[in-house]
């Protein structure tokens, strides 16, 4: 589209979750090179910044669907908190307190619990979450254990008595070893107690993020099966806590997403 200046530009929304923040636009207005363009918008020094985009478009039988690009434009499967964001905007524009979201891990229902001005908080069901046995992964001259989880896009669930002061450099190692095909994002966790969990992120296409909500996910639930933690877990994290519950197999994620701007990125 053309702004009133006469230059092309693409109308976004910034929203954040958490501290985890994303830009969310009309999918019809995505130029050829959405990686390119992804990369340009969330960039935090020349663009509007953000860890990620999410690409809306109309579909048939859910509500919207979204595709996920990082800050460095490769595709993801889902965002939690990106998903979160989508319906935060979606309850803003028409008033709906039940929304479906299309992603690229399946249909996610996200529930209106409680708002307040341009705060919203939801529950959403992510899903069953695949645990895998804990495993061991040689970086350099060291070991490093940890637990395997899917929820629709991999993770890697680190336990640890405390935040060493250079987890992010052992976490981006641990992504780029072989046994990670499609990369893999990377969570180191303290356990506070049986229903409290203290976690770091380091996520695929992004690096360290303030919040995750599938991290938050395959933290509890890696928590849980290994007798660390009985749900409902609060993970608690940089930019804020969020709740984790499971019911009959299925895994169900509760936090905030607040609305934070709106804007047009120049072409």
């Amino acid at each position: 589209m053309t702004g009133r200046s006469g230059i092309a530009t693409i109308p976004f929304v910034k929203a954040s979750a958490c501290g985890n923040d994303f830009l969310l636009i009309d999918g019809a207005l995505a130029p050829p090179d959405m990686a390119g363009f992804t990369r340009r918008i969330c960039d935090r020094h020349e663009g509007v910044g953000a860890d990620g985009v999410e690409w809306m478009f109309a579909d048939a039988s859910a509500d919207v669907e979204i595709r996920l690009l990082n800050a460095d434009g490769s595709e993801a499967e889902i965002s939690g908190n990106g998903t979160r964001c989508v319906a935060a905007y979606i309850c803003e524009q028409q008033g709906r307190e039940k929304i479906t979201i299309r992603t690229g891990a399946g249909v996610k229902t996200s529930r209106l619990t409680a708002r307040r001005d341009q705060e919203y908080e939801f529950e959403m069901e992510m899903g069953e979450a695949r645990v895998e046995r804990e495993i061991t992964i040689k970086l350099g001259a060291q070991e490093v254990r940890g637990v395997p989880v899917s929820l629709g896009n991999p993770h890697f669930v680190m336990f640890v008595s405390e935040f060493g002061e250079n987890w992010q450099f052992e976490a981006a190692a641990i992504q780029r070893r072989a046994e990670f095909k499609q990369g893999v994002n990377v969570e180191v966790v303290v356990a506070e107690g049986v229903h409290d969990l203290q976690a770091r992120f380091f996520e695929r296409g992004v690096g360290e993020t303030r919040s995750s909500g599938t991290g938050s996910c395959a933290t509890a639930m890696a928590a849980i099966v290994s007798g660390k933690a009985e749900s409902p877990v609060r993970v608690h994290t940089p930019g804020g806590a969020q709740m984790v519950r499971t019911e009959s197999q299925r895994v169900f994620l509760r936090g905030a997403a607040r609305m934070v701007c709106r804007g047009e990125f120049f072409l």
